[in-house]
């Protein structure tokens, strides 16, 4: 999806959904980011109330797990919920291809090349160059997590199945988190939505329009994203929780697999959520996933000293300013990283 604006169309619809939403988002003063950080060594009890109240601040359906890696202690808020991922189902595409290439059926330093077809919008730096670029699928997984790169993740499920993908999430257990269609497919849904002639546009077609602009456009983006059969990929906090955790103990992949997925997780271009306040003491590796300002989910891995902790934090339908929304993930990061470093 998109790790910033989703599209020069579509920051023309997020300045008119805050600007619909200011009077109920800025009339007065609201509980948020503000306010002194949990202190260290807090308890869980604390933990929770402060966290439960940081999420249930904004103006948005939040769910949160966080899961201390060397202790097993865990905090939930709807934990169990299912969410819209938006761009964090990437992470299962990043697991598939990675073991396609254990046994041989990605080679992730064959080249690819881009045709006009396959450009879509959104985040990502593919669709900026000329046809005929030729990265290596192991530069394609590097895009689709590190600038989300839409572009790159329409090739990859292409190329590795999603059918695939949701069997393997289905083999490791997971019964919540799937990917539900294309990057392509999404997109189309959108001017579908607008206008059901629309659902015959070709994924070129889709590209060059960007996405609707018009008046009406800010209530049905808010009501595409909350509909659950137009979400990207749907999961629960606490399952995209236990997939990074397996992904950071080893489960999911060769040690040398998961020391480049690992890599790839600390490469992350976007830092304004879970490393907002925390990122100049440890080291975080995650992924974001993004429909702005409706969305601003981020998961990932905390390397504290004292061992990693796992965190992932889901917002949709938001309707207040995204900056809030933003500095909130990041105290959450702070307060649970002091209470359990």
């Amino acid at each position: 999806m998109s790790g910033g604006t989703i599209h020069r169309g579509l920051r023309v619809v997020s300045r008119a959904l805050l600007g619909a939403v200011c009077l109920s988002a800025c009339g007065g003063p609201r509980p948020g980011p503000a306010g002194s950080p949990l202190p260290q060594a807090a308890s869980a009890a604390d933990l929770l109330q402060v966290v439960r109240t940081r999420l249930d601040s904004l103006q948005a359906e939040t769910a949160l797990y966080a899961k201390d890696l060397r202790t097993g202690r865990e905090l939930a808020v709807r934990a169990d919920e299912p969410v819209n991922t938006v761009s964090v189902i990437k992470l299962a595409i990043m697991v598939r291809a990675y073991r396609d290439f254990e046994v041989g059926r990605l080679p992730l330093d064959e080249r690819h090349t881009l045709r006009p077809e396959e450009m879509r919008a959104g985040s990502g730096v593919l669709q900026t160059f000329a046809p005929g670029l030729s990265p290596t699928y192991r530069d394609l997984v590097a895009q689709m997590i590190i600038t989300s790169d839409n572009t790159a993740t329409d090739v990859l499920i292409g190329k590795v199945g999603l059918r695939r993908v949701n069997e393997l999430l289905d083999s490791l257990g997971y019964r919540e988190t799937r990917l539900r269609m294309t990057i392509g497919e999404l997109f189309r849904g959108v001017w579908a939505q607008f206008d059901p002639q629309y659902a015959r546009l070709t994924d070129r077609e889709v590209f060059e329009r960007g996405f609707p602009s018009d008046s009406a456009a800010p209530q049905r983006y808010l009501a595409y994203v909350r509909d659950s059969t137009r979400w990207l990929g749907r999961t629960t906090a606490r399952e995209i929780g236990r997939l990074l955790e397996q992904l950071e103990l080893g489960q999911l992949a060769s040690r040398a697999s998961t020391a480049e997925m690992r890599m790839v997780l600390l490469s992350q271009f976007y830092t304004s959520r879970l490393p907002q306040r925390v990122g100049s003491r440890v080291a975080v590796g995650h992924k974001t996933g993004d429909w702005e300002p409706l969305i601003g989910n981020d998961v990932g891995i905390i390397y504290a000293a004292r061992g990693p902790i796992v965190i992932a934090a889901f917002t949709n339908a938001n309707r207040g300013p995204f900056w809030q929304l933003e500095a909130t993930l990041g105290r959450v990061a702070e307060d649970v990283l002091n209470a359990w470093e």
